[in-house]
């Protein structure tokens, strides 16, 4: 079974081989049918079964629903028509607890919602003020971070969810960078940083004081899962003292670790168990595609029985009442968002609640397929290759899509810009470039201050290596990327201006400099400095590989998207190198949308944006002249 927390960051699919062909060649999916939100999505039971929730669009705005699983009585909840709504999770029988910020800031508030009363309220009304939730153990409160005493760290707050009454708990003094609750819902846990290395300290479960259970650094490390259910161990994620994360087992009284399970090539992160049953239940993973080890076999029935009947997909339990008698099935491939099932556990009986995206035909859709190649200093690269429905994976135009971070990985699951170019013909190979988590620290290491050099060879070598395989046509690849992934296509048009025909930069980095040097950075600056560079040590190198000052080198045609409100990738990123393009005399292509952040969320904006990247690639990919998208 897989819980929620691993299931949200990677929704996967299970068996695929490249379909010959099906699909009518005539038929175009419209652009709309990819990137228009979904019908129904993110669907959760109430801890008493008795209800489902979910993200529906109200006014093109996703919101959130009920549903009485007794009368089939649909309720909306919320009637928000400028904020999508993030996320959420119910905090007990009767009530909702959501974040939701504005025009893409980031600074969320925390919301709630009585499901009787369908009164909505912001329970933090705060200028410039961000909530971060921890996970719930309790039903009568709920405990969270704010920073509305200090812009500069947070405090921890309990919400009283009777009463919506807040007050607060403990004064961060400034260097607590984590807490962790125990099964009774006391902190028995927390963390304290200096932007490199963190200590961890905890109590016993008979104690009032706390002790160190160790310093770690940001290599090298322990993360937190969660307390053993009698509160007398504690489960962790480890790499300390090797190079893949696997779990362990701590005994607090003796502080010694025990292996519950490692993996040689991959790290692992995910521990499930069953909290009615008071066990653990299984491991998850990625190597390819994800993988379980079951430690309970009960948990491994479910799962068989419910992998027979919906063969073909990956079926992710994603939330389950308190009883653990209902479940909610998310089953999905790489060819679909997917569909949500209900689980009976007592009578195994498997019944649909909905499609997240009834309009799209999965046989019309592409394989994303496993592949891995040999970079030019012999690090092994995997990453995917998705090949347009229909096509011979031969002489085809191809967008190279690295991914962003850089610290995190491509996984094989749907993606919706994916999908469209491939419906559009192009082949997409998608590279997890050193650099990247999830393969060991030693593989994650070796991207250190490697920005435009290493890195950015793994992902010309992955274009090459497509050239070499004959399935792409060297005259007619893009390279599209966002976040880091944008720099990497900025990148990649100075450091190899003769491969890539075009190149799409999605609120990307330019300048290396500027970024290190940004004043909310300065708690992580250390450590960034390590990764990426030091400003002042490392300036030549800096320069050297930041697009921004070899825009003389730039002949590929170049589109730029950035939202107004990123807080995470400043849009100057994208005006200096705009600028400095235009000051040559150089056209480039430039959106910028001032109701977004990183990265587009509202419908008639990611409409708008695929549209004209469409309309870019047809023209400098195909040749072909521009056609009214509509």
């Amino acid at each position: 079974m897989k819980n929620i927390f691993f299931y949200v960051f990677i929704v996967l699919a299970s068996i695929f081989s490249i379909n010959p062909s099906f699909s009518d060649p005539q038929k175009e999916i419209p652009l709309e049918n990819f990137f228009k939100l979904p019908q129904i999505t993110t669907v959760k039971l109430s801890p008493n079964g008795n209800y489902v929730s979910y993200f529906s669009p109200w006014k093109k705005r996703l919101n959130l629903f009920i549903k009485n699983l007794k009368t089939d009585e649909t309720t909306q909840l919320t009637y928000f028509h400028k904020q999508n709504i993030r996320s959420y999770f119910w905090a007990n029988d009767d009530k909702i607890i959501f974040l939701q910020d504005q025009d893409g800031n980031e600074i969320f508030h925390l919301y709630a919602v009585d499901i009787n009363k369908k009164d909505v309220a912001d329970l933090t009304p705060y200028k410039n003020v961000i909530c971060k939730i921890f996970k719930n153990t309790c039903d009568r409160y709920l405990m969270f971070a704010m920073n509305k005493r200090n812009k500069k760290c947070f405090d921890l707050y309990k919400l009283e969810l009777a009463s919506n009454k807040i007050s607060l708990v403990a004064k961060n003094p400034g260097n607590i960078c984590n807490v962790l609750m125990d099964n009774a819902g006391k902190v028995s846990l927390f963390a304290i940083t200096n932007g490199v290395n963190e200590t961890i300290y905890f109590r016993k479960k008979s104690s009032n004081s706390f002790q160190r259970l160790g310093k770690y650094n940001y290599k090298e490390k322990i993360r937190p899962l969660f307390f053993s259910f009698d509160n007398e161990k504690l489960y962790v994620s480890s790499n300390v003292g090797r190079d893949t994360f696997a779990i362990y087992e701590i005994n607090l009284e003796t502080q010694e670790k025990k292996c519950i399970f490692e993996h040689p090539e991959v790290d692992v992160n995910t521990l499930l168990r069953s909290n009615k049953r008071k066990i653990i239940t299984a491991v998850a993973y990625i190597t390819d595609k994800t993988e379980c080890k079951f430690f309970d076999k009960f948990s491994e029935k479910i799962q068989k029985f419910i992998d027979q009947q919906l063969p073909s997909y990956e079926n992710h339990l994603t939330s389950n009442d308190k009883e653990e008698e209902k479940y909610i099935i998310h089953s999905t491939n790489d060819k679909t968002l997917g569909s949500y099932y209900l689980f009976d556990s007592k009578n195994f009986e498997i019944k649909k609640l909905f499609d997240s995206s009834p309009w799209l035909n999965e046989s019309d859709l592409s394989s994303m397929i496993p592949v891995s190649y040999i970079a030019r200093d012999g690090l092994k690269i995997h990453g995917y290759l998705t090949i347009p429905n229909g096509k011979k994976p031969e002489n085809l135009p191809l967008i190279i899509y690295p991914h962003g971070g850089p610290w995190v990985r491509s996984f094989w699951r749907y993606l919706p810009d994916v999908q469209f170019f491939a419906s559009r013909g192009y082949a997409v190979l998608q590279m997890n470039f050193r650099g990247s988590i999830g393969y060991g620290r030693t593989f994650m290491e070796k991207g250190f201050k490697e920005w435009g050099l290493k890195m950015q060879d793994d992902i010309t070598d992955a274009t090459l290596w497509a050239i070499e395989q004959k399935i792409a046509d060297s005259k007619k690849i893009a390279i599209y990327g966002m976040s880091y992934g944008g720099y990497a296509a900025l990148s990649g048009i100075t450091k190899t201006p003769d491969l890539y025909a075009c190149a799409i930069d999605y609120v990307g980095i330019s300048n290396l400099l500027t970024v290190l040097n940004k004043p909310s950075r300065r708690h992580t600056k250390q450590m960034l400095s390590e990764r990426i560079g030091d400003p002042k040590k490392d300036k030549k190198r800096l320069i050297e590989t930041s697009p921004l000052f070899h825009v003389d080198k730039i002949k590929t045609p170049l589109f730029i998207a950035h939202g107004l409100n990123d807080p995470r990738v400043d849009k100057s990123q994208s005006d200096q190198i705009v600028g400095a393009l235009k000051k040559r005399g150089v056209d480039v292509e430039y959106i910028v949308k001032e109701n977004e952040g990183h990265g587009f969320t509202k419908e008639e904006n990611r409409l708008e944006f695929y549209r004209a990247i469409e309309i870019f690639l047809n023209k400098h990919l195909n040749k072909k002249e521009d056609r009214n998208v509509e």
